[in-house]
């Protein structure tokens, strides 16, 4: 087995990382990745100080290796929009669009005002200091010299998702231990702290990105986008990357806090269906294409602020959950989809990745050899 410097960097065994995916990304999930040699990495977005010091600490009662807390440092999170100063008509205009989606699911039309969205991450990074949390995951955002130097003031490492070669100079000057590359198959949101102007925009694939970031900072390089198995890791060494993160792969496993209807989805879908829509939280995130991405954008409807989006369609997502309908449900995917066809262990994703890099690589040494 190999070890890079990023295993060294962050104390674990193989050079995976499982990616923070809200609540999916629940402690089992981090357990069972960490456990296996990996680094498994929670899901903070929108916990109170408490549901994260709890979280943090069923981890710890699950596995005494290495871990992360994954949080979001989205400009338009600091602070969240004021929802009372949202527009009327833009309100109007995002309800009507959700209503035709209401009627199909058999809801109420609406037409209040969404709920705001909780300002939680101050408390939730005094929570991470307090905790001493080994890693210290940030997606969409730049965390800056200050936090940077809390963190290292007790022994935190410090790891910032870019998908830009501009934003990845940019946390390597916040002095951040190592920097994922986000390349545009990735599934989830795009990892840029403002809000593009179109979707095509910080979309640039792994194969490009990936080098370019490599040789622009001088911290180890983690990739993802479209990556699943040993064949992705063995390219992504060769690319510059010291390791990989994986989401859509650890989404579908038994530990993953997905719904059900969500896993089978991924089971059965190819690399070609899927799309950058910001209609489910007013940012952009690859997904798979649904009635759900599909209305929306045949509505014409405007998207409210970031989360506040999310919080206007929750109840759509509940009854997508209770109905078992994915047709209605955020389905977060990267195009590296269309390679996933079983539900294994955490754990078992983790050893088979390296056991089919070593082999990948023993041969390739082999070919080399004979040519």
């Amino acid at each position: 087995m190999f070890r890079t410097p990023l295993c060294d960097l962050l104390g674990i065994e193989f050079p995976i990382l499982q990616s923070g995916m809200g609540n999916v990304a629940a402690p089992d999930l981090v357990a069972a990745v960490s456990g296996a040699g990996g680094l498994g990495i929670a899901g903070g977005l929108g916990l109170s100080r408490d549901d994260l010091r709890n979280r943090i600490r069923q981890v710890r009662q699950l596995t005494d290796r290495p871990f992360g807390v994954n949080m979001w440092l989205h400009t338009d999170l600091r602070p969240p929009a004021d929802v009372a100063r949202i527009p009327e008509t833009q309100i109007k205009d995002v309800q009507q669009a959700l209503d035709g989606m209401r009627r199909d699911l058999g809801l109420a039309p609406a037409t209040a005002r969404p709920a705001p969205v909780p300002d939680y991450i101050n408390e939730a990074f005094e929570v991470i200091l307090e905790e001493r949390v080994p890693v210290w995951s940030i997606g969409l955002g730049d965390p800056g010299t200050a936090m940077v130097k809390r963190c290292h003031e007790r022994n935190i490492k410090v790891i910032a998702m870019v998908a830009t070669v501009e934003d990845g100079r940019a946390v390597a000057r916040s002095g951040v231990d190592a920097i994922v590359a986000q390349g545009g198959e990735a599934g989830g949101h795009r990892s840029t702290w403002l809000k593009r102007g179109d979707r095509e925009q910080a979309a640039v694939g792994t194969l490009a990105l990936v080098p370019q970031i490599a040789d622009a900072v001088s911290v180890p390089v983690i990739a993802a986008g479209g990556i699943v198995d040993g064949r992705g890791l063995v390219a992504a060494l060769a690319l510059g990357a010291s390791g990989v993160l994986l989401g859509t792969r650890f989404v579908a496993t038994r530990e993953s806090k997905a719904p059900p209807m969500y896993k089978d989805a991924l089971l059965r879908s190819g690399s070609d269906t899927t799309t950058l829509s910001d209609a489910f939280t007013g940012l952009y995130a690859r997904v798979l294409r649904n009635q759900y991405t599909a209305a929306y954008a045949k509505s014409g409807a405007p998207v409210l602020p970031a989360l506040v989006q999310s919080n206007a369609a929750q109840d759509i997502r509940d009854k997508a959950v209770e109905t078992s309908n994915p047709d209605y449900y955020p389905l977060y995917a990267g195009q590296g989809v269309g390679l996933i066809d079983d539900l294994p262990g955490a754990g078992d994703v983790v050893r088979s990745i390296m056991d089919e890099a070593n082999s990948i690589l023993s041969g390739l040494a082999s070919r080399i050899e004979t040519t």
